[in-house]
This record gives structure tokens, sequence and C-alpha cells, in this order.
């Protein structure tokens, strides 16, 4: 196991270029599945998550070369299904949670499919039913072998229909979306996820010869057809690390620019750090955010406390809830954070109180943050990351600290974040991989 040594109390000052994003490349990888015909995708992230899918993907059969610094060329004309009866099959797709998006691919061009109970964050039940609800309503068989931990699903006669996703899934609507594109028929998925990383599916769809019309919004209408091409196609950039690096900024009173964000992407996520009083420029497509001594949390029209809630795109995304609660800690004011989607997201918070940190964890899905306005600075002390997010959390809330914290467990960082260490101390930081 893996720890960051954090010297705290660092300005930090200069430009950060976003990875590309995590969440769409886990959707985009599977893609490739879908064809035959070489697939060529640019700006991957070089994290932990994506490296061991495109692992799984070549252990499958499929060719990967690079072609350049983060773009890989993958041809999946020759997939080897023994494999998935194996045990390294098994181990290698159970730990990752993006795994479970190989079935609708493999379901769709190949009639059939099979994955073990994937891994991933610890933070909260993250049910799999909408997933194979869905494959049933196209017409598959659906199996799941208790003992083996192994989802098995069989279509070779599938037909499109009408399906009304029960939750609001983003990984569920791509399963079932990449299953469907090769499916006979007219397909609608209604209460689909719109998320940018699932539009960003559906375009890369479309220009390999699916037909899917409603992009952008929460009823998918998809025409199958016989057969998917090859293409090229470009990730966004991760819009989560960029939340992260505007909450990095406001905690640690540092000017920094992030990079090409594609703003017109990012939705509400700018004006949500906004409401906690922090200041932004948009300068083209690059976000300034100048060195500020103090920040402000708004309060609601009639003065009451504000809260930030986490909802299905277009609302607040849940992956930046806990930069959300670590940024307002040093703010002045009193904000309401409640994670409304996941139910075990902030037990990470006693860590931050024991770093000095005022907050109320209310129940498993509300937490109280009064904030310090620099009253005091928060302590170094020795903790544990949970999972991706709470992680980064706590790494803002170490760099932002007096003295010297200590993080564990920090191969949950790294499955989401590329040379997160390398990167913040180029412009200023003071962290020692251990």
């Amino acid at each position: 196991m893996s720890s960051f040594k954090i010297v705290g109390g660092q300005k930090l000052k200069g430009e950060l270029q976003p990875q590309g994003a995590k969440n769409e490349a886990l959707q985009i990888l599977c893609a490739v599945l879908l064809s035959k015909e070489p697939i060529v995708i640019h700006n991957i992230p070089n994290i932990r998550d994506v490296n061991k899918l495109m692992e799984l993907l070549e252990d499958m059969g499929v060719k990967r070369s690079k072609v350049g610094e983060g773009s890989f060329r993958f041809e999946a004309d020759d997939v080897n299904f023994a494999y998935f009866e194996t045990d390294a099959y098994k181990t290698k797709a159970s730990s990752l949670r993006g795994s479970i998006m190989l079935l609708g691919p493999m379901l769709g061009r190949f009639g059939k499919g099979k994955a073990p109970r994937p891994g991933g964050d610890k933070i909260g039940r993250r049910p799999l039913d909408t997933h194979f609800i869905g494959f049933q309503k196209l017409g598959a068989e659906f199996s799941y072998d208790a003992e083996d931990v192994f989802y098995t699903v069989e279509g070779s006669n599938m037909k499109g229909t009408f399906i009304w996703m029960d939750e609001i899934s983003v990984t569920g609507t791509a399963n079932v979306l990449m299953a469907a594109v090769l499916t006979t028929g007219e397909t609608t998925i209604y209460n689909a996820a719109c998320e940018p990383y699932l539009q960003q599916l559906c375009k890369m769809l479309n220009r390999m010869g699916a037909n899917i019309k409603g992009v952008g919004s929460n009823m998918l209408i998809i025409d199958g057809v016989e057969e998917l091409g090859g293409c090229e196609h470009t990730m966004l950039p991760d819009m989560i690390e960029i939340g992260s690096f505007i909450g990095l900024a406001a905690m640690t009173q540092s000017e920094i620019t992030i990079k090409n964000c594609q703003i017109k992407e990012l939705g509400i996520i700018p004006d949500t750090f906004k409401k906690l009083g922090i200041q932004m420029e948009f300068r083209g497509d690059d976000i300034h955010i100048p060195a500020q001594e103090n920040y402000e949390i708004n309060t609601l029209i009639d003065g009451s406390i504000l809260t930030i809630y986490d909802a299905p795109w277009p609302g607040f995304t849940p992956d930046l809830i806990s930069i959300i609660l670590v940024t307002a800690i040093q703010a002045k004011g009193t904000l309401l954070v409640h994670q409304k989607m996941f139910e075990s997201r902030l037990f990470f918070v006693d860590k931050l109180i024991d770093m000095g940190g005022q907050i109320i964890l209310c129940d498993p899905h509300r937490a109280t943050v009064v904030g310090l306005n620099r009253s005091h600075n928060l302590k170094g002390i020795r903790m544990t990351s949970p999972d991706i997010r709470a992680g980064v959390a706590l790494l803002i809330a170490a760099l932002s600290a007096d003295g010297t914290s200590i993080i564990d467990n920090i191969e949950q960082i790294d499955r989401g974040y590329q040379f997160i260490d390398e990167r913040l101390n180029a412009i200023g930081a003071n962290i020692i991989r251990m």
C-alpha cells in the first residue's frame, strides 16, 4: 500500500491541464467491442481503472496499439470467448466496476455476454438491476450464479422495444444503449441518463453507423443496424478533476488556471462553486481562479442556509459532493451538503473533523459545514483514502493544512487522478509518494 506525505500550507501558482474524462473512458473503451473495424481513441487518461480495463480488453483478444500520447488504436476482430470462463477474467473484471459495461456490447454484437459481479468504490448500494431489466426488455435471458458470482446474458433473437429505466443510471443507460444499437427494430429508452459522457458515447456510436436520436435528452430512440464500423473519437476533459482543481485553488488561496475545460460541457459545476463565493474568470475555454484570502457562502433569498445536493444530470454531479464539502471548511458561512444518491459517501468527514473542520454529520446523507473563515487552519494528521473522490478531498484538506499529513491507500486516488502528485508539485505543492 502506497501513501502520500503532504507538507501543507503551500500556496500554488500555475496552470493545470485536466486529464481525459475517467467516466467517459470506461464507456467508450467498452464500445470498441461493438465493431470488428479499427477504432482510434484520443485523450485517454493514464489512470489505474482505465489501464486495467484496456488490459482486460487485450486479454479478451482486442488488439491495442499506441498511436500517440494518450491515444490508442483498438481492433476487436477476434474476441476470445474461451477467456470468459477463466479465473483470470473473473479476477480482473471483478476488481473494476466499469467491466459491467462489457455486457451490453457483447450482447449486442455476439448475442451473449458474461461478467462477474464488479468491484469499485464502497460508497453505498449500487444495484445493477436496471442493466439487466433493460436487457430482458430487449428479449435477452438473464441468469446469476450466486456461488460463482457471475452474471450471464443471452439474446440471439432480441428485438427493439420500449424501455423505461427505473433508475437514471449512467452505466445502466450506456449498457442498454450499446446492446440496442445492434438489435433489430426501434428501441426507445425513456428516463435515460443524459450526462455529457453519455452524449459522447452516443455521438461516437452514430459516427460508427448507429442511428440514435434524442442525444442529450432523457429519451433515446435507437433504430438498430446490422453492424457498426470504425471511427476516431476524442474524449472530453474530466469535469470532476476540473471541479477538484477549483476547490483546491480556493482552499489553498492559490492562483490557478485550468486549461482547455470545454466549459459548455460543465453544466452547473462552475455556478455551484460560485455559490461558495469562489471567484473565477472564463478566458476562452480556460478557467482562471485568482488567489482569494476569503470567500463567503451564499444564503438563500430569505437568508436561510444554502443547501447543495447532487442529482442526475443536468443536476450537480455526486462525484463533486466531497469536493464541495471540503472547500466549504474555510469559507465564511454555513452550508448543508445533501448527498442524496449514495449513503456511504460522507463517512470520510471524521478525518476532516480530526483536522479541525467544523462539520456535523447529520445522517449518512447530510452534513452541515460551519465555515472557519480562516480563523484557524486545519492541522495535518494521518488518514486513509476510502474512495477516489473522498481521497482527493482529503488531499485538498492536507494541502491547505498546517504541518504534515499522510494519506494511506492512495491507490484509490490513482484510480481516478493521473499523476496527481507530480502535476500539483509542478505548481508548488509538496507531496511525496511513499
